[in-house]
């Protein structure tokens, strides 16, 4: 069967409520000065509304949200971002994976988590919050003859850095869903924030244990990894045991048109799995003129 899967990716939802000083004692006052000095004009709630109803009028099977759902993590930030987000779907529609802007600070995802909880947790998971959000990570979500495991790599850094983490353990549960899922024949979608890969990434801005999770997936294999954070579409490939597995990124769905490398878009994929497996991607997205624009590609597996 076919499935149909919309994949998008920080949305930085805005605008930023007020805050006491006192919540600013951090790296949150360098983000707030960012978002007043740069983002609140390179994002746009309108423009990240039309991608909504875009994705909504093609009704897509599931929808992957792959980080950076808010600014800077403070609480309040969270259920505007949840009301938004409600939109597209319930938690059992949509799977929701943080990224390093709702990890900004210490205590920024268990307040997260209070909200999207049911958009973090695998399948028959009725009670989230009952079990700590970092053994809850990765996920698996198993949608027609699709596995969908989310993996949190949002943690928080020093100031002007934006690197993940997988972690050891996270890492490990991975290799376990993987082989699991693989001999069940399923069609093996990874979701992250980060970029996984080691080539291509700006210093500050990487996943800090790629190299671990190369070797999980050159071990383990995977059909699809979706990643966000970059703001840009891009596919690379890692290494699996029988073939290349394509890394897809996109950019950010809040984006103000404004410049060709700066558009904001979604990827709506149609996944076929079977003996010739392929990925059909079709990158829709505001152009310079505000219409809607596609791009179709084809990935081979």
């Amino acid at each position: 069967m076919t499935l149909l899967l919309a994949h998008l990716s920080d949305p930085h939802i805005g605008p930023l409520p007020a805050m006491p000083f006192r919540a600013m004692a951090n790296k949150r006052l360098t983000g707030v000065l960012n978002w007043h000095r740069a983002r609140a004009t390179i994002h746009s709630m309108a423009v990240l509304e039309a991608i909504i109803a875009d994705i909504r009028r093609h009704k897509p099977d599931h929808i992957a949200l792959t980080g950076d759902l808010v600014n800077v993590g403070y609480p309040p930030e969270f259920p505007v971002a949840a009301r938004m987000v409600e939109t597209l779907g319930s938690g059992t529609d949509v799977s929701v994976i943080p990224g390093n802007h709702d990890a900004y600070v210490r205590g920024s995802l268990p307040a997260m988590d209070e909200v999207f909880a049911p958009f973090m947790c695998s399948d028959g998971d009725e009670s989230p919050r009952k079990k700590p959000l970092e053994e809850r990570f990765p996920y698996l979500r198993v949608r027609q003859n699709v596995a969908l495991i989310g993996v949190n790599t949002g943690v928080p850094t020093m100031p002007f850095f934006a690197t993940g983490t997988m972690g050891q353990k996270q890492g490990e549960k991975l290799a376990r869903l993987l082989e699991e899922t693989g001999r069940q024949h399923l069609f093996r979608i990874v979701m992250l924030h980060h970029p996984p890969v080691t080539r291509g990434v700006k210093f500050g801005r990487g996943l800090t244990d790629a190299r671990r999770f190369e070797r999980i997936l050159r071990k383990h294999g995977a059909e699809l990894v979706l990643h966000g954070h970059n703001h840009s579409f891009s596919v690379q490939r890692i290494a699996g045991p029988r073939a290349q597995i394509p890394v897809v990124g996109v950019g950010s769905a809040s984006a103000v048109p404004g410049t060709v490398q700066h558009l904001a878009e979604y990827n709506l994929m149609r996944i076929v799995p079977g003996s010739e497996q392929a990925v059909h991607v079709e990158r829709r997205g505001i152009a310079l003129d505000s219409r809607i624009v596609s791009r179709v590609g084809l990935l081979t597996l």
